[in-house]
């Protein structure tokens, strides 16, 4: 059920949805994961995209690299994936980053909102 809630940019508005997306990184291949992504970023902020964070785990697993993207609704998350998707400059970013091989094993996403006793509602 939508609430009023606050956006990590202190945006206030309805519900917000929040993708949590997990990247199994292939043996050997996290620095150019890391370094992909942080090209990628600015691709994300161009077509509109809330990163709230990014994060690789330091106790556990060492192959996940691990970010949540902010958006208002499923429809504004479609708008601005397809629009990164289909940029040219994250086609060159993919490419260059691949060159020596894939990188990425396994993708986990998931949709989350806030329930109404987050810190974030």
């Amino acid at each position: 059920m939508p609430y009023a809630g606050v956006s990590p940019l202190g945006e206030k508005g309805p519900c917000m949805l929040y993708e949590l997306r997990v990247y199994e990184i292939l043996p050997g291949r996290m620095g150019a994961m890391t370094a992909r992504l942080g090209k990628a970023i600015e691709v994300f902020r161009k077509h509109g995209f809330d990163v709230a964070g990014v994060w690789t785990e330091t106790v556990g697993r060492n192959d996940r690299l691990v970010y949540i993207t902010v958006f208002q609704d499923m429809g504004d998350r479609e708008t601005k994936w397809s629009a990164f998707v289909g940029d040219p400059e994250w086609h060159k970013i993919r490419v260059e980053s691949e060159r020596d091989g894939p990188i990425v094993a396994r993708v986990i996403n998931s949709f989350m909102t806030p329930t109404s006793y987050s810190p974030l509602g």
